[in-house]
């Protein structure tokens, strides 16, 4: 087929080619152009099937942990291999764009779609982004970077405008895309709602930023039904209208001939969508599977063994080789494994069961298991919720595995609380009064609210959503087979009524961004504002120590190195981060702010060294005069720690008209 341009259509076929075939395939323009096909999700390929009825179902495939839980992995290279999995999942459906992954910001704990999302944290969130891009895209298939921009809540997201200030949109909500884009994605998908006032798929400042400030170099695709101006969205530079809207196309062609379209905005979109073909294609011609089925669902067990983070412990784990556990709660042993999962685009019809219980018993442990409540909340029966409190009473240790997932997270809809079901909580304390030693394991996509019940319990696991093999990852965790290397993506606040975005998440028409640039820890750190569990929190069985900073100015930056020793006698991995905080801001600054991150391997007894290359854009904060990115003069720190709360080494520099000094 010979290649073509935008010079070789005709009016009627642009307007065509800048509108979907269908829902999952560009047009073809009668044999002209390939075609190519997209397909969810960011956990799971999510491809469709008709049967000989008529009926639509969606085709089982590897389910792989939420994005929630990759990101409490902390991991690029966990990133990266799930990625590379899904491509090949993708080149075995002849799927040439995977929509995913999603670098929204986890403004508030109730969003919806909380679980499709990285971090509270832009750096966090883009960083992971872009490994998981180079994942796919090193497999032969184009990634959809998404959703753009400032959709942060799922209620009434059609119409909802995110109302935020110039500075914030720069530093807190652009900025994960501007660090995805590094890994060059084919596509970036707009969001649904109105950004201060205007529609996402036709917000042309956001557009040019990513093309200009960011090197996007791909196609803007618009969410699933989320035009409602095409010649309006074309002019802004919105390239691809999905799925197929025969209203939308045939208002867009009434348009482009009262001159609403000037022709050259709709070469442009035209040739981008040429153009998103060609690449597509020349990414599937040498790309080969690389790995079996079975293989990814490997990879998936071991991305969620690194995921789950282990929130409290007071020795209770690991479990005690020959111990009695009594393993309770429906979510250890769900009717299907579907219920461990969010909805939404992001689901994925899964092939592996979930059966706690049996796993712990085939590791030698003397298990009874009763679900005490059903998945809509409630309890069994009486004696069911009897019989539980028997068994915990009679062993020495008790598991209670609760959680939210569906119906409690799904697209479309936000969450009401973050406190579990009441007869969940209940479930727990009686539990726990009548063993000792207990044992919460939580499955839910976002922050849980555990002050109802965190001081009765003696250790606490969150396992997120944790795909294929996640009960064989839990199990090894909670035996102590694997050490504990999880850290939490998002801050986990005490109640609702702490959040900074509490008074603006459900509005009506308008949401303001009123806290700014104070989203998560950046808001509770510089507050003092006490929470559950910090901003990348999570402990272990090992024990490490950070020693030896040292800082050095190199060319047009810093390079900072430190030791990490593991003092436990087992191996593990531990999350290191870095933050860096102005002394004395002339402009608000928050008090700390995430810059770097490294996941490290370390053998019991030994040490690490790790080393960081912070250029100056680290220090900037984003001008609203000047329209640009400045680095005052001052004074400035750099902080490593195991956690936002957990400071362990620090170091002062003074930067002078972009010259760096350690002092």
């Amino acid at each position: 087929m010979r290649k073509i341009s935008v010079k070789d259509l005709t009016v009627q076929e642009k307007l065509r080619l800048i509108c979907g075939q269908d829902c999952w395939h560009t047009v073809s323009l009668g044999g002209k152009l390939p075609q190519i096909t997209v397909s969810d999700g960011p956990n799971g390929l999510r491809t469709e099937q008709t049967d000989e009825n008529g009926k639509t179902y969606a085709i089982p495939a590897v389910a792989y942990p939420s994005i929630q839980l990759l990101a409490n992995t902390w991991s690029t290279e966990s990133a990266r291999t799930m990625g590379a999995c899904l491509a090949d999942d993708c080149l075995e459906r002849d799927v040439d764009i995977l929509l995913a992954p999603g670098v929204n910001i986890k403004r508030h704990p109730l969003n919806g779609r909380n679980f499709e999302y990285f971090s509270e944290d832009p750096v966090l969130a883009g960083e992971m982004a872009k490994a998981y891009i180079e994942g796919v895209q090193g497999g032969g298939v184009g990634a959809c970077l998404k959703h753009f921009c400032c959709n942060n809540l799922e209620y009434d997201r059609l119409h909802q405008s995110s109302d935020v200030d110039d500075r914030t949109l720069h530093e807190i909500y652009y900025a994960p895309f501007a660090i995805a884009c590094k890994a060059k994605p084919v596509s970036v998908m707009c969001s649904y709602n109105r950004v201060n006032g205007t529609y996402a798929s036709e917000y042309k400042q956001g557009f040019d930023y990513l093309r200009e400030a960011c090197g996007f170099d791909g196609a803007i695709f618009s969410d699933w039904d989320a035009v409602r101006d095409r010649a309006v969205a074309a002019r802004a530079g919105l390239d691809l209208e999905m799925p197929f809207n025969r209203d939308n196309y045939e208002k867009l062609c009434a348009d482009y001939r009262a001159g609403k379209l000037p022709d050259e905005e709709l070469d442009a979109c035209a040739q981008r969508v040429i153009d998103l073909v060609y690449r597509c294609k020349a990414m599937r011609e040498s790309a080969r599977i690389q790995t079996t089925e079975a293989a990814r669902a490997a990879a998936a067990r071991q991305i969620a063994a690194e995921g789950m983070v282990l929130l409290k412990n007071d020795g209770t784990l690991p479990l005690t080789d020959g111990s009695s556990v009594m393993v309770g709660g429906c979510y250890a042993k769900p009717d299907t494994p579907d219920m461990i999962r969010g909805g939404g685009s992001a689901c994925v019809v899964r092939k592996d069961t979930f059966d706690l219980p049996a796993r712990l018993a085939e590791r030698g442990f003397s298990v009874r298991y009763e679900g005490a409540f059903r998945y809509d909340g409630v309890n069994s029966n009486v004696q069911n919720a009897r019989t539980a409190l028997e068994y915990a009473a009679e062993s020495d240790v008790a598991i209670v595995c609760v959680g939210t997932g569906m119906p409690y997270e799904y697209e479309a809809g936000d969450r009401k609380t973050m406190r579990l079901p009441e007869v969940q909580e209940r479930a727990i304390t009686e539990i726990a009064a009548q063993c000792e030693r207990t044992v919460v394991v939580i499955f839910a996509g976002a922050a849980v609210e555990t002050g109802a019940w965190a001081d009765k319990v003696q250790a606490i696991v969150f396992a997120g959503f944790p795909g294929a093999g996640g009960d064989e990852a839990l199990a090894d965790l909670l035996i102590g087979k694997i050490d504990p290397s999880g850290k939490l993506s998002e801050t986990f606040p005490r109640s609702l009524e702490d959040v900074p975005a509490a008074r603006a998440f459900r509005c009506a028409g308008v949401t303001r961004y009123a806290e700014g640039l104070d989203v998560g820890y950046r808001y509770f750190d510089t507050y003092d504002v006490p929470v559950q569990f910090p901003f990348g929190h999570g402990l272990h069985y090992a024990s490490y120590v950070y020693a030896d900073l040292k800082c050095m100015s190199k060319g047009d930056g810093l390079e900072i190195s430190y030791a990490i020793q593991n003092t436990s006698e087992r191996e593990g991995k531990e999350v290191s981060q870095v933050y860096v905080r102005e002394r004395a801001p002339l402009v608000y600054r928050p008090k700390k702010e995430l810059k770097a991150f490294a996941k490290t391997s370390v053998c019991a007894g030994k040490s690490k060294t790790v080393t960081h290359f912070l250029d100056m854009s680290v220090f900037a904060h984003w001008s609203v005069s000047q329209n640009r990115w400045e680095v005052t003069n001052g004074i400035y720190e750099v902080l490593v720690g195991a956690s936002s709360a957990d400071i362990r080494l620090r170091a002062k520099l003074r930067i002078t008209d972009g010259k760096i000094q350690v002092i």
